[in-house]
Parts: C-alpha cells; sequence; structure tokens
C-alpha cells in the first residue's frame, strides 16, 4: 500500500502529515506501506519543509529534516494507491492532472477520519497555532489509516 499526500508547495502541510504517518507506521512495525508528499506547484521543489513546520514536528518527536519538496507528476497516480489532498482546492487541481487511467484512489485526507472538517488549513501566513493545527490534523489522519491498515490486513 503506498500513500501520497499532497499540498500546495510541499513544504507544510503534506510533509507533516508524510512524517508523521511514517513515523506512526514504524513504531507499529508496518513496514509493507510507503508513504511520501508532493506539492501541486513547483514553488519550492528540492526545499526543505519550512523551518516552523519542522519546529512544530521535532517538538513532538517527528523529524522531517530528511524530506524535500517536489511537485506532484504523472507516475505518481499509477505508483501510489491513494493520494491525499490536504485540501478542496488541491484536490480540484489533482483531479484535473489525473491521467484518464490513473489507478489511484484521490480523496481527500480528511475523509480517512471523522472530523467534521473537510480542508487542512494551510498555516503558512499564519502563527504557530496553525503548524500545530497541521500537526494535530495529521495525527488524526495517520490514526485513521493505521487503524484500518491493521484492520484489513
Amino acid at each position: 500500500m503506498k500513500f501520497l499526500f499532497v499540498c500546495l508547495g510541499n513544504i507544510c502541510r503534506s510533509p507533516t502529515a508524510h512524517g508523521v504517518l511514517e513515523d506512526k507506521l514504524l513504531v507499529q512495525g508496518i513496514d509493507w506501506v510507503d508513504v511520501d508528499s508532493a506539492g501541486t506547484a513547483a514553488y519550492h521543489i528540492g526545499k526543505e519543509p519550512d523551518v516552523r513546520t519542522q519546529k512544530i514536528a521535532l517538538s513532538h518527536g517527528y523529524d522531517l529534516s530528511n524530506q524535500r519538496a517536489r511537485q506532484l507528476c504523472e507516475n505518481d497516480f499509477f505508483e501510489f494507491d491513494q493520494i491525499l489532498a490536504m485540501d478542496e482546492s488541491n484536490l480540484q487541481n489533482i483531479i484535473a492532472l489525473a491521467p484518464a487511467n490513473s489507478t489511484a484512489k484521490l480523496q481527500l485526507a480528511l475523509n480517512i477520519t471523522d472530523s467534521s472538517l473537510r480542508d487542512i488549513p494551510d498555516p503558512y501566513y499564519s502563527g504557530e497555532e496553525g503548524f500545530y493545527e497541521v500537526l494535530k490534523l495529521s495525527e488524526a489522519i495517520a490514526d485513521s489509516i493505521i487503524l484500518k491498515l491493521i484492520q484489513d490486513h
């Protein structure tokens, strides 16, 4: 099973969800799942996650320093089982980019949880509380994915 988290620039929301799920999979001993992240835009290709993203994640035990931003590409629609958008705007961009014969399931990341929210707010122009909210929502997504994986496996 392969999951790809996607936001706009791949420096705040999607790397957080990526790092949290990877870490929680490791803790659970689930080594048959791959996780990655990407952005729909090419703004930050090759850059580390935002410093504020890394700071909040690290303060909760998640090291995102080995990640580098990349842009969503056509191959992703065939390589990943699920492409999880961090918000409705990016989901629409993903759908528009998807080849007609795409094999990936495309959906909002929060659809996996029981949250009433649809979008994970972009914290880029917010304060520390915005990055903390992204982390908490990412943990809920990871927990829901792991629970489903354990039930289905």
